[in-house]
């Protein structure tokens, strides 16, 4: 569809000539005389840009392109005066404008300008589709009482600087949290800078954070800028943080402490602004025990803790989690779309997925894949689960299934916990900090469990 242009000017001489131009070159062309009327025909209809002189009798240029930006602010404005000044070109393009051109006009530069100001317009339009497709890739997908826990979580704490501490299982998108918190904070439009402490060698992962001075050792010929350099302003989120060896522990220590650091071989202490979330898959309280992590950095850490649940834990989630990963695969593959019925999305619930999110994301491409039809079932399934089977627990009957007279293993398991906790709970007289030590859980874990079991105060 051809792109329709408003050609905004008092002399009939230059919109008949504009016209025939930008009709010759397959544009739709509308055009007025005052700024009054050109604001009455983009009311009726919004043109892909608009061509306005600046003197013209009663509303002049400046006075209609004001009205124009608060109106329709998206809306592309190119100026255009035969008695320009630079201070006039100036104005116009603070208020909004896109560019500016002299009369008498030059053809190649009048159908230039357009051509710019009409592709600068669709790459906006790109722009900000691609960010509202980054922000859903890095949504929280869910709808269990964790989720909505996790989610209140992180619009709370996302605006503070402060340091923030995940934990949870390998999987379990620890990651996407980091990402979350940086998104709703005032920092996203700075860097987020990853980088997972356990997949960096440790003679290595000094200098990928700190990065080094030039001549620091053999082979160092120029300064280079470590992840810390490169998230100035921004995030980093150090996943596996457990990993760091203790002296790097001390100058992430002085990090959060300071804000500056020291590059490798080098004297010099650089500035940096930078909020670092840690993450980790094993207990920090107890590495701190074992002397392997310090604790004063543990302490700094753990201000802000979050506890991500496994995926058994919430197995209510996955049916939107499976209907999310679709989309994703679709709109990157451009397939033909793909249906998870009811019987499929039950039997993905009977399996304790030990990959957590990651395994299932995995296993939905595969399926995707490989199912033949347009809608995928439970009979499509068992070949393409782990182990040839979607069962959890019990290799005859789902998992949130007894049978008559029997308790699953799961149930089972279940009671034996929530007894187990509300013992801890009446014990310690309802002190979660008592009962989350005495427990060896984070105290945000055991709140999750209390969501989980419907366990109040008034039971004890």
């Amino acid at each position: 569809m051809s792109k329709l242009i408003l050609v905004v000017d008092d002399e009939e001489s230059i919109r008949f000539s504009l016209c025939g131009i930008l009709e010759d070159e397959g544009y739709q062309v509308l055009h007025a005389e005052n700024g009054a009327d050109a604001l009455d025909l983009i009311r009726e209809e919004v043109p892909d840009l608009v061509l306005l002189d600046i003197w013209m009798p009663g509303m002049d240029g400046i006075q209609t392109l004001d009205r124009i930006r608060n109106l329709f602010p998206d809306l592309t404005v190119v100026m255009m005066s035969g008695h320009g000044t630079i201070e006039t070109a100036v104005k116009a393009t603070r208020m909004g404008a896109f560019d500016f051109i002299e009369k008498p006009f030059s053809l190649d530069k009048v159908l230039i300008t357009i051509a710019n100001a009409l592709n600068f317009k669709e790459l906006r339009k790109e722009n900000e589709a691609l960010r509202q497709s980054v922000q859903k890739e890095h949504e929280m997908v869910g709808s269990s009482a964790g989720v909505e826990l996790l989610r209140g979580q992180v619009q709370r704490i996302a605006p503070a600087s402060t340091p923030v501490l995940i934990h949870g299982e390998e999987g379990v998108g620890k990651e996407l949290v980091a990402r979350a918190i940086h998104h709703y904070s005032t920092r996203r439009d700075k860097p987020f800078v990853s980088i997972n402490c356990m997949a960096v060698p440790e003679q290595l992962l000094a200098d990928e954070l700190f990065g080094h001075e030039r001549g620091a050792y053999l082979g160092a010929d120029s300064q280079k800028r470590g992840r810390l350099d490169l998230a100035d302003g921004g995030t980093l989120f150090l996943d596996e943080i457990q990993e760091l060896s203790l002296k790097a522990q001390g100058e992430l220590l002085r990090i959060l402490s300071e804000q500056s650091f020291e590059r490798c071989g080098g004297s010099r202490p650089v500035r940096i602004d930078v909020r670092v979330v840690a993450a980790s898959s094993r207990s920090l309280s107890q590495a701190v025990k074992d002397g392997q992590f310090r604790e004063d950095l543990y302490q700094q850490l753990q201000v802000v803790p979050l506890e991500l649940s496994p995926l058994r834990e919430r197995r209510e989630d996955i049916p939107l989690l499976v209907k999310h990963f679709v989309r994703q695969f679709h709109r990157r593959e451009g397939w033909e779309p793909k249906t998870f019925d009811d019987s499929a999305l039950a039997c993905l619930q009977t399996y304790d997925w030990p990959g957590n999110i990651r395994e299932l994301k995995n296993i939905v491409e595969r399926i995707l894949i490989m199912a033949a039809g347009p809608i995928v079932t439970a009979e499509d399934l068992p070949e393409l689960m782990p182990g040839g089977s979607c069962r959890g627990d019990e290799p005859h009957e789902p998992a949130d299934v007894e049978k008559p007279g029997v308790e699953s293993l799961r149930s089972a398991r279940e009671r034996f916990e929530r007894d187990f906790i509300l013992q801890a709970l009446q014990q310690s007289l309802w002190d979660l900090d008592k009962a989350a030590t005495a427990l060896e859980m984070e105290r945000t874990a055991l709140q999750r469990k209390l969501l989980q079991y419907g366990l109040k105060p008034q039971e004890k």
